[in-house]
């Protein structure tokens, strides 16, 4: 494998080179020859033998006493380097660190790994420490031009950071070559192609198959192969989506956060299949029933459908195939002379009278029949042509009303699937959402559902069989040609067919569900993202009838002021009202937030009705609706009584849609998030991928957003990108015990926060300085022996807790204590340095962050040099300096959710029999689904537009994502093209986002 990265740099430094994309064919095929020199498949006990062959002198334990003496100098100079980096003085340092660092690393162990990440600025994961190892001296021979080494990934980090910890393999993420077609990525902004990682491919996994994971991962990602290798590395280091997507985007190549989602969930279905892989075989062989022609056909199994195929006779407790018991007869011999030597076959000298299934010729040619049905079903090539064959030919689904229906069906449940009780569409055309309600009405007993495959493709794959794949190797008389073609026909028939079904069926089912679980996931992100409306008092309303409508009235900063019930629908309507008037004047209130559950229409028309009277001046009200979902749920909840102890939970409610207007991404994470109510299906697809997706995509709002860490709650917090609910909870009481963070480097000091979790979390938490400059006012007001007590302590617990000398303890503790503004932005502290330069660069300073001065500086000095020249010249990638430039110009208390929708404010309503065919109206998407997309128009039901509708050209230009698809939320223009109001149903027209 050492000769790879050499290979591909030759390649990149030939003057007259081959076609660049053809690189990915050649490093594909060194991988293979690589892989042959390997030995063949063994269990994993053997295979982890012969890694360690590999670097015999790191693995050696005698040897890391004698080296152990070589560390104190190493981690004192990245000491000293570090300090010369918060100077801004690292270019002196860098050569004769990096010629020390060199002569190091070849007695370097992973003890002294080990030793080196607690001195640098960055560690990395020390589960894989050796991998990178064996990688960092095959790759001596290729040396990057122009890019330093980082201490994740050489991306981000200066080259005074890489020369302080060189762990990393310098070609994983070498830049050499073009990249190929983009497929699922998108454009660089700056027009600059993302450059090619010479050993891409070379990503190897536990256990060999006979596959590779990252051809097949881009296959059925749509991916290209370097991005997956990269994706693999990342995700293999454990670092998060959100910290992938914003810090290291050049190594993804622009990828989105749902196609690298995409990416994760592929590849961990692809490791399950591995895994269970392994699993047979190590059971099989333990069982004796291991033969070379069963290993490589388990080795070749990509999905579990064809695992289950391969090992389903050799399960325990199987009572064994027709084949395997024609095999135990002693059969096998005939059916292969029947293949090979077929004028040598005579089949009587194998009849045995008193042994059953031997007694007659029928039985034998039956036995031969099973056995060669077994062979053909089980051969690679012959399934490869039937699955190419079926996908160029017509193959359907069908459904239709099941003949026995189970007495347990109610009628109304089989109306709702009249569509599809004589349907029939070809797969490759058949929608996901038809899918979903074909397994639904399939699982009710409604349906009765099958794959049709036509008699041709049959036909044409026995035609095949006969003439190519299983034709007999000399000629062969009539009655042996009678009993293959039997064999083709029982084969197919018995044990082709229901494969392919169950392929075509789980493929189907599993892109229905993908799909339905990211528009879950598309809807839930635009629903956390709506804008929040800070600086006003809400009154929230829960409506109700009998029970009558809940109130609560919540401050600017979400603090509960006064909760009530009022009876708005049983008569009191007039007297009730006097006393809402009251509440309203009382706290200067002049919004009203009122859910949308049970009685919001006939609540709505109540309030409407008042504000057109003018009952409420001299304050001019207005009002919204707000989804109730998961409101009622989340206030019997654990988290709800914590929150609010004492308070009734119906009251809860109320204050819950009160604070979705008020700040939606901090209410919203309170609610699981399939209770949220913005899916399709998601009660029938599986609920691992749809819990694993959803996290995810709050993990991704949340730490967009940004949390400010001395204000926000513990709810809020554990969705942080690298946090949990033990660390979010371990950040809070070291808050409460040593009062507000002065910086982040602090939260290095909290239990549970390892290095690791700091580098993903750090980029997304806040401090607001403004904050930090009063509590420091504070400090100096009060007494300076308390200040020192404080400094004191922190000095004890950074002692307790870095187990490094004295000396290095007190220096840390005195950075701790220093305020950083750039801790304000969305800067990564490993880019600091970077940051530090590009300011002394463009002559500013960190007090203007975010103040039209630096602004003013940027522009000037991007329009004179370019971002390209000065990320070259600061020894950076363009992505990182981008983030930088960002990070300076967002003002304190930057919110990229104010670019979004606020909630649509009304002061009167409409009903469903004041509309006409024609009428334009503007709405805001309610939910997106598969099939449509529901429009809110205000007439209390849900409108429409069937997604034939909803095209690119009416869509803006930041709306025409791969998707096609609108969220919860956004604004549109639609016109009614139909009203059915006996069954409540609008149908729209899509004519504009507005």
């Amino acid at each position: 494998m050492s000769s790879l990265p050499r290979r591909a740099k030759v390649q990149v430094q030939g003057v007259v080179s081959k076609d660049e994309f053809s690189s990915v064919s050649e490093l594909s095929s060194a991988s293979e020859e690589d892989d042959k020199e390997d030995s063949s498949w063994e269990p994993q006990k053997k295979a982890s033998r012969s890694r360690k062959q590999l670097v015999p002198k790191e693995s050696k334990p005698k040897r890391m006493p004698r080296v152990k003496k070589n560390t104190p100098q190493i981690s004192d100079d990245s000491e000293v380097v570090v300090k010369e980096e918060l100077n801004s003085s690292v270019a002196a340092a860098d050569t004769a660190l990096e010629d020390r660092k060199n002569k190091l690393d070849t007695v370097e162990t992973p003890k002294t790994a080990k030793t080196k990440r607690k001195c640098s600025a960055q560690p990395h994961s020390a589960q894989r420490t050796k991998k990178l190892k064996v990688d960092e001296e095959t790759s001596k021979a290729t040396n990057l031009e122009g890019e330093s080494n980082s201490s994740e990934t050489p991306s981000t980090s200066t080259i005074c950071r890489g020369t302080c910890k060189k762990e990393e393999n310098e070609d994983d993420f070498t830049f050499g070559q073009s990249p190929l077609k983009k497929m699922k990525t998108e454009t660089c902004p700056q027009g600059q192609p993302v450059k090619f990682p010479a050993n891409a491919n070379n990503t190897k996994e536990e256990v060999e198959m006979n596959w590779d994971i990252v051809q097949v991962l881009s296959e059925r990602t749509n991916v290209e192969p370097w991005v997956c290798a990269n994706a693999i590395r990342l995700f293999n280091d454990d670092n998060t989506i959100p910290f992938i997507i914003r810090y290291r985007k050049e190594l993804i190549n622009n990828l989105d956060a749902d196609s690298l989602r995409e990416v994760q969930q592929t590849l961990e279905e692809l490791r399950a299949v591995v895994k269970k892989v392994h699993n047979t075989i190590q059971k099989i062989k333990k069982e004796g029933k291991m033969s070379e022609c069963l290993l490589k056909a388990l080795l070749n199994c990509k999905t579990f459908e064809e695992l289950e195929h391969v090992s389903a006779p050799y399960k325990t407790g199987s009572k064994g195939t027709k084949a395997q018991r024609a095999r135990q007869l002693g059969l096998e011999g005939a059916a292969r002379t029947l293949l090979e030597k077929p004028g040598e076959l005579n089949l009587l000298s194998y009849i045995r009278p008193d042994v059953k299934g031997l007694s007659t010729l029928r039985d034998i040619e039956t036995g031969v029949q099973h056995i060669l049905a077994d062979m053909i079903a089980k051969d690679k090539d012959t399934l490869d042509f039937i699955r190419n064959l079926c996908q160029n030919r017509h193959v359907s689904i069908q459904s239709s009303l099941a003949k026995v229906s189970s007495k347990k069906v109610n009628e109304k449940d089989v109306d709702k699937f009249l569509l599809y009780q004589h349907f029939s569409c070809n797969i490759r055309t058949i929608h996901h959402h038809q899918i979903l309600a074909i397994n639904r009405g399939e699982n009710l007993k409604i349906l009765t559902v099958k794959v049709d495959i036509s008699d041709g493709v049959k036909n044409e794959f026995c035609r095949w069989c006969i003439q190519n794949r299983w034709r007999p190797r000399s000629f062969a008389r009539p009655e042996v040609m009678k009993i293959l073609h039997n064999s083709l026909d029982d084969s197919f028939k018995r044990l082709i067919y229901p494969l392919l079904c169950r392929e075509f069926r789980a493929k189907l089912t599993s892109d229905a569900e993908k799909e339905s679980v990211m528009m879950f996931g598309r809807n839930l992100r635009q629903l956390l993202l709506t804008s929040p409306v800070p600086g006003r008092t809400l009154m929230g309303v829960d409506p109700g009838y009998k029970h009558g409508c809940k109130l609560a009235i919540i401050s600017p900063t979400s603090q509960i002021l006064h909760t009530d019930v009022v009876y708005l629908h049983c008569g009191q309507g007039f007297r009730e009202a006097e006393k809402i008037k009251r509440l309203l004047l009382n706290f200067n209130c002049s919004t009203v937030v009122i859910g949308n559950g049970t009685a919001c229409r006939e609540t709505e028309a109540y309030f409407a009705d008042l504000i057109m009277k003018n009952y409420f001046a001299p304050l001019d009200v207005v009002y919204c609706i707000v989804s109730e979902a998961g409101a009622s749920i989340y206030s019997v909840s654990p988290e709800a009584s914590k929150e609010m102890p004492g308070l009734d939970p119906n009251l809860r409610s109320a204050v819950s849609i009160a604070r979705r207007v008020q700040d939606p991404l901090a209410e919203l994470v309170k609610i699981e998030p399939k209770h949220i109510g913005v899916g399709m299906y998601q009660h029938d697809v599986s609920q691992t991928l749809l819990k694993a997706t959803l996290d995810s995509v709050v993990e991704e709002c949340v730490s967009f957003v940004g949390v400010d860490i001395n204000i926000c709650s513990e709810v809020l917090l554990r969705h942080i990108a690298g946090l949990n609910a033990n660390r979010a909870k371990n950040i809070i009481e070291w808050r409460e015990k040593n009062g507000p963070f002065i910086n982040r480097e602090q939260l290095k000091k909290v239990k549970g926060l390892g290095p690791k979790s700091f580098q993903q979390c750090a980029g997304f938490i806040r401090i607001n300085q403004d904050y930090i400059r009063t509590f420091c006012s504070q400090q100096t007001e009060s007494s300076g022996q308390i200040q020192g007590v404080t400094v004191t302590s922190l000095a004890e617990v950074e002692v307790t807790n870095q187990k490094q000398g004295k000396k290095k303890s007190k220096t840390a503790v005195n950075v701790l204590l220093k305020p950083n503004p750039l801790d304000q932005t969305c800067i990564h502290p490993e880019s600091y340095d970077i940051a530090m330069r590009f300011l002394s660069s463009i002559g500013g300073t960190l007090f203007e962050i975010g103040r039209p001065e630096i602004q003013q500086k940027i522009i000037s000095f991007l329009e004179k040099e370019g971002i390209e020249k000065a990320a070259e010249r600061l020894q950076t990638t363009v992505h990182t300096l981008q983030v930088i430039i960002d990070g300076l110009r967002q003002p304190e208390s930057f919110d990229f959710r104010t670019d979004f929708d606020k909630p649509d404010f009304k002061r009167s309503i409409v009903c469903l029999e004041d509309l006409q065919v024609g009428t334009v109206l503007t709405g805001r998407v309610e939910n997106a689904t598969l099939f449509g997309i529901f429009v809110d128009i205000g007439v209390g039901k849900a409108g429409l537009i069937p997604i034939r509708n909803v095209t690119e050209a009416k869509l803006s230009k930041t709306k025409k994502r791969r998707s096609l698809g609108l969220g919860p939320g956004e604004k549109v223009e639609v016109q009614v093209l139909n009203i059915d109001i006996s069954r409540s149903r609008i149908t729209l027209d899509l004519i504009r986002v507005l």
